[in-house]
């Protein structure tokens, strides 16, 4: 971790961030999606302010995190949905974490009181990972899609900011 560093996602990152987002779908327990997004279609859906990626002394993109909103209406402005991904060779060396802490930093300077993710139970790493950095389990959504030809269950977390209020 003391040789990454995160700045914000940039369009050059484009190819970079969409290959460790399919090897995170590859795996099978990162997302009900199978199939990454073209970069238009991950650009639109997006908040641009909170978009970041962990390099590496060479600037080689490690990981990245970014939010979508909840909704639409005017009342949920403060809630995002976030989704953290880091390149398979790079996992266990503190890159989400470092990740999440800059997410939460800027999501909090926005003022974004809740953030929020569903992950799938088997996924351990991110459950703990979640936990130590705040979030807390809302509950289980048992069953709620299917992928890959079987059921799956989805943890909800959430994490609420303790200086919004």
């Amino acid at each position: 971790m003391a040789d990454s560093t995160v700045r914000p996602m940039a369009v050059a990152d484009a190819d970079r961030v969409l290959a460790i987002y399919q090897a995170g779908l590859d795996g099978g327990n990162a997302s009900f999606e199978i199939t990454a997004p073209t970069w238009a279609a991950f650009d639109t859906t997006r908040l641009t302010a909170h978009r970041f990626v962990a390099v590496d002394r060479d600037g080689a993109v490690l990981g990245w995190i970014a939010v979508s909103p909840t909704s639409t209406r005017a009342v949920y402005a403060g809630v995002v949905e976030h989704s953290v991904y880091v390149d398979p060779a790079a996992q266990g060396r503190g890159i989400a974490r470092l990740l999440l802490d800059a997410l939460i930093t800027s999501t909090e300077a926005a003022g974004i009181w809740t953030i929020q993710s569903g992950v799938f139970p088997e996924n351990t790493a991110s459950l703990t990972l979640h936990q130590r950095v705040g979030f807390r389990v809302i509950g289980v959504r048992e069953r709620v899609g299917r992928h890959h030809d079987r059921w799956r269950d989805v943890v909800l977390l959430e994490r609420r900011s303790p200086t919004i209020s």
